[in-house]
């Protein structure tokens, strides 16, 4: 198949998870498929983002773009002037007339057999007709997420403002859905929400994947036992969220049992608010972006996931699975993934219980040995990226079938009808 793919970003640095499951996946579908990758570019002078993506597509289309850096006047005077708009903020500021004009040029000019959306941002510059078939690769259920940072906040003015995104994200995610010809999910019950709540009648789902020869702990290494990691982009709400959460509410419950335990949070762009808590307390360490994950993940004791917000499905549970790490999880945190408590790693909602699932690993190396081992079996045998990109190839190719079927037979209706 000739594919036209959607995106709002170059893939390098391949540092979140949203880049880092489209990356896997297009690597391995680009073995069998021409990709055509069209995106907004914020960074048009980066020369390795543009020469590196090469490794997941064969002819590359970017469109320069600009958004304001969050914490500035513009970044809230934008906020503000959305408060009018039908559009939620994060659709909106990927609007592009240029990028517009690019898909439908692409439409027409490279003629692909399928285009791929991937996440709903660039949707929002797509043509009203299509040519040829279309997908939607929907890694989270964009409402839901708005949903749950409504319902977490306090404060009465972002609550309300979130509110309002929330609404604004449901009514434009459930349009656009029924815009494409197939929707895919990251999880089954991704996919049932957006049945439920869009009127999609079949939403397929494709299982995360994850990077086995990559993420392999090593023999060297001694993790130290009373020693937390967490790895996230920091400039996610959800993460940071999550992050603050267990700062705030369960690290101090650890430390009644544990008063050396240490936590080490490793992820691109903190926000302001981390950065200054970590300076307050020694024991907190945020390492802000690092190339590599791994030595930070392999001298701890255990991997937290403390996510109250979220949708879609985290990459980081597989990667610290399969680096044979002790995981302890938020039920939304591990959301969507096939996981069992105690058995892959132990799940605990309410500030106590993490505590006491933190304190019960970081103090039984019998139970972390055991989980970090069934962990790391369970995804080396069943999710690397390959089976991923295998299954989304074949959705997106019984979707292109289907729009072949739909135009013969409109094709044959409007013969009849002249012959009539």
């Amino acid at each position: 198949m000739r594919i036209l793919w959607l995106k709002t970003e170059l893939l390098h640095p391949v540092d979140k998870g949203g880049k880092i499951r489209t990356y896997q996946m297009l690597r391995e579908m680009k073995r069998r498929h021409h990709i055509t990758y069209l995106t907004l570019d914020e960074t048009p002078g980066d020369q390795f983002s543009h020469e590196q993506a090469s490794e997941y597509c064969h002819e590359l289309i970017c469109v320069p773009h600009r958004t304001e850096d969050k914490f500035t006047a513009r970044f809230y005077a934008e906020l503000a002037l959305n408060l009018v708009s039908p559009l939620p903020y994060f659709i909106q500021k990927y609007r592009s007339s240029v990028m517009a004009r690019k898909i439908k040029s692409a439409l027409y000019e490279h003629r692909p057999d399928l285009l791929v959306c991937d996440f709903l941002h660039p949707s929002v510059n797509m043509p009203d007709r299509m040519p040829c078939p279309s997908v939607l690769f929907q890694h989270n259920v964009e409402a839901m997420i708005w949903q749950r940072h409504y319902e977490v906040q306090a404060n009465p003015l972002k609550k309300a403002y979130l509110y309002n995104q929330w609404r604004k994200t449901h009514r434009y995610e459930r349009h656009a859905c029924g815009r494409f010809d197939r929707v895919v999910a990251v999880s089954t019950d991704d996919g049932e929400t957006m049945k439920t709540e869009y009127g999609i009648p079949e939403v397929p789902d494709i299982p995360t994947g994850v990077d086995t020869a990559y993420f392999q702990r090593s023999p060297a290494v001694s993790p130290d036992p009373h020693h937390l990691v967490f790895t996230g982009s920091m400039d996610w709400l959800p993460n940071e969220d999550g992050i603050l959460y267990f700062v705030e509410q369960v690290l101090p419950r650890v430390r009644r049992v544990l008063p050396d335990v240490r936590l080490t949070i490793v992820g691109r762009n903190p926000f302001p608010r981390l950065v200054e808590l970590s300076r307050q307390d020694p024991a907190v360490t945020v390492t802000g972006r690092v190339d590599d994950v791994r030595p930070y993940m392999e001298r701890a004791g255990a991997y937290i996931v403390p996510i109250r917000i979220g949708g879609g499905t985290r990459l980081k549970v597989y990667e610290a699975m399969a680096m044979e790490m002790p995981v302890v999880s938020t039920r939304v945190g591990a959301e969507g993934l096939p996981v069992l408590d105690g058995q892959h790693l132990l799940f605990a909602d309410s500030p106590e219980d993490f505590a006491s699932a933190v304190i019960r690993i970081l103090t039984d190396a019998q139970l972390a040995r055991a989980l970090g081992a069934q962990a790391a079996a369970t995804v080396r045998e069943r999710f690397g990226w390959g089976n991923v990109a295998t299954k989304f190839s074949f959705i997106c190719q019984n979707a292109l079938q289907e729009f072949e079927q739909k135009k013969g037979m409109a094709v044959s209706a409007q013969r009849r009808d002249a012959i009539a």
